[in-house]
């Protein structure tokens, strides 16, 4: 089998619960969160960095490598794990996400989305076929189903329209999981999963739920909760979806988030996660805390020699521990960071998204511990984030 999953302990406190997947590539544990690498690279860090945040598994974009440099060349490089230099499992999307991001210069039929590219304008054909031969090119352990993903609520101009989108989308997006299934043609050592839709519709997610999960995969998704949503929309959605999903298999939300989402999520029963926001935030000196974000480039860190977050053992946070000695045994400070901004120096973004790479893995363990221990009530306590503002800077805090 290209993968198998194995539950290792549940929460008697919550459906969490902690888990392996295996993969042609390695293991990696559950709950998991995956960092994203839209171009086969995690912006800024060097492949044994991001190990040694504790991320085992990381994502690319199938429709970024479709454009540049191409499935082709990679597939001639023998596939995206030697030509990233990441020896571990790799997850990638459809590019479904994509059409749904750059609906306003697509057109979407039932053959598949036909995108401007945003390189140099030229068009470009994704049916479902295409978004698998790229995955199965690429060479990813984990490949998604091409889905049409609708917009949210309020991009929508009525509650009609939105109503008429979302049917369209759940009996588009079967058809074209069916049209994947049948496309994939490296069965033996990468593992296609399916995505639920349903956009904030009960009904229609428990509908597409069950659509979903009648075609046999090794993993199923939900999609189409990081489109605009609140986070108390997305944890009724995810608390209600989670469940329909396989027992025995892996559950994977798509694009979340911040960590009172991904704690929710797993209460709910998910395994896996993805997202931008560690390393698009560390490139604007924005740092995730215990307590919550900082904002590195305010004045008031201009001569705070505090690490980013004290009990961070990251190598901004913590030099030392991995080997590296300052002249005064200090970590690098955020009165050093906010001057690496300041100057636009390239080390600037490296550090504080290396940081918030290792803090969200740093999250991801205490959550398997707590589930492990059963001690989920517990979490709280190691993460006030889960239960006070997610940005410190932005209520007077510090």
């Amino acid at each position: 089998m290209a993968l198998s999953f194995e539950i290792l302990a549940r929460s008697s406190h919550s459906k969490a619960r902690l888990g392996r997947v295996t993969t042609a590539h390695g293991s990696f544990d559950t709950p998991a969160f995956m960092p994203v690498g839209t171009q086969a690279s995690i912006k800024g860090l060097l492949p044994p960095l991001v190990a040694a945040t504790g991320s085992q598994i990381c994502l690319a974009n199938t429709y970024h490598l479709m454009l540049r440099p191409g499935s082709e060349l990679v597939a001639r490089r023998g596939g995206l794990h030697p030509f990233m230099g990441w020896p571990r499992p790799i997850l990638t999307d459809s590019g479904g996400y994509q059409a749904f991001s750059m609906s306003d210069t697509n057109r979407i039929s039932e053959d598949g989305v036909t995108f401007r590219s945003h390189i140099d304008g030229s068009r470009v054909h994704l049916t479902p076929e295409r978004a698998i031969q790229i995955q199965n090119e690429l060479g990813a352990d984990i490949i998604m189903a091409f889905d049409d993903c609708p917009p949210a609520l309020a991009d929508t101009p009525t509650q009609e329209e939105y109503t008429k989108r979302l049917d369209a989308s759940l009996e588009r997006t079967i058809r074209w999981l069916e049209r994947c299934k049948g496309a994939h043609a490296r069965t033996a050592d990468q593992s296609l999963f399916g995505i639920v839709q349903g956009g904030t519709d009960l009904s229609r997610r428990s509908r597409s739920a069950e659509q979903i999960c009648s075609i046999d995969l090794p993993g199923y998704a939900i999609g189409g909760v990081a489109v605009g949503e609140g986070p108390e929309d997305i944890a009724r959605v995810v608390a209600h979806t989670a469940p329909l999903l396989p027992e025995a298999k892996p559950r994977y939300l798509m694009g979340v988030g911040y960590e009172r989402d991904i704690v929710a999520a797993v209460a709910a029963g998910v395994d896996m996660f993805d997202c931008v926001l560690p390393t698009r935030n560390g490139r604007n000196a924005n740092a995730f805390t215990r307590h919550g974000q900082i904002r590195l480039r305010n004045a008031k860190y201009a001569e705070d020699d505090a690490p980013i977050d004290p009990s961070c053992d990251c190598l901004a946070c913590s030099p030392a521990a991995h080997g590296w000695a300052t002249a005064d045994a200090r970590p690098f400070a955020r009165s050093y960071i906010r001057h690496l901004f300041q100057a636009s120096e390239m080390l600037g973004p490296i550090l504080v998204s290396l940081h918030n790479v290792r803090h969200f893995q740093r999250l991801m363990l205490d959550i398997r511990t707590a589930i492990r221990e059963d001690a989920w009530l517990d979490l709280p306590n190691r993460w006030p984030v889960l239960v006070s503002s997610p940005d410190i800077d932005a209520v007077g805090g510090g």
